[in-house]
């Protein structure tokens, strides 16, 4: 373990850094008896010095300091149909298939969108940035694109955005904007602040209202690029990742694994050649076991 670790710091907040989950993970993690620190089984609450060994599931965790990693963040265009989990037990697609390999450590999701909602996801090294982005206390805006269908009048509209009482809790959209077009199914872009378990399809459901496409556009100012084809990803650049450090109190970054020379088109177009041969694999493979389910 680093010499640099604070000696009263949180083993929670040890085992995100080292790429092993959140800290909300973390903690149901040490709270199932799975950690350990010197041979002794950790509770939620425990702290850890420079030279303890940390073990998870009884391998040994790989510690650096928060200043020896280079904070890294991934933008990912989720298609319908891919769970945001590492692993199912059906067989489906997850979105953690197509990621790149992490040497010693691993992607953690930065929030989730069901298996019915496509758009852009983010992907982390860092668990500590990846918690803070998930809190609502920040404020970080999200915005959708959805597809409607029902009668919308300007009664749901403002109820909506002054709050309507759910099973957690109340709820609201800060903005509806209503996108150009006409029939009984509608497309609006619709703003909050916090990412609940299907709160954007809740509360159109709440007002008798049924959501038939969304999509997530934008995480704070970063918006889904429209060339990144589904099931597809880009690494953000540093200004990007700072961004998203500075907008949840996190130090800037000063280094990235992006190469600071101009992509030639030739490299460029061979890494969307890989990008698009990785996703047509992967919708063979989707298409594969949706085949095999209805047998």
């Amino acid at each position: 373990m680093s010499e640099s670790i604070v000696s009263d710091e949180k083993l929670q907040k040890v085992l995100a850094r080292a790429g092993k989950g959140s800290r909300r993970e973390m903690e149901k993690v040490i709270d199932a008896g799975r950690v350990s620190v010197d041979g002794k089984v950790s509770r939620l609450g425990d702290r850890v010095g420079p030279h303890q060994q940390i073990r998870l599931d009884g391998h040994t965790v790989k510690i650096e300091a928060a200043e020896d990693r280079i904070c890294r963040v991934l933008m990912y265009n989720k298609p319908e149909g891919e769970l945001c989990t590492r692993k199912d037990p059906e067989g489906r697609p997850t979105v953690f298939d197509r990621l790149p390999r992490l040497d010693g450590e691993r992607w953690i999701a930065v929030g989730r969108l069901d298996v019915n909602t496509s758009g852009l996801l983010l992907f982390t090294n860092d668990g500590e940035l990846a918690n803070r982005l998930m809190r609502p206390s920040y404020e970080i805006e999200r915005e959708y694109a959805v597809r409607v269908f029902g009668e919308v009048d300007t009664s749901t509209l403002k109820t909506l955005t002054s709050g309507v009482e759910l099973d957690d809790g109340m709820a609201k959209f800060l903005k509806i904007t209503p996108r150009p077009g006409e029939g009984i199914n509608r497309w609006y872009n619709v703003l909050l602040t916090e990412g609940r378990n299907r709160e954007v399809r809740r509360l159109w459901q709440s007002q008798g209202v049924d959501v038939s496409r969304l999509i997530r556009v934008r995480y704070g100012s970063l918006v889904l690029n429209p060339k990144l084809p589904q099931g597809g990803w880009e690494e953000l650049a540093l200004s990007d990742v700072n961004y998203f450090r500075k907008s949840v109190q996190l130090p800037s970054e000063t280094e990235t694994k992006l190469s600071v020379m101009p992509e030639k088109r030739s490299e460029k177009r061979a890494k969307n050649q890989r990008i698009r041969k990785s996703v047509k694999k992967h919708q063979t493979r989707t298409k594969q076991v949706q085949k095999n389910r209805k047998k």
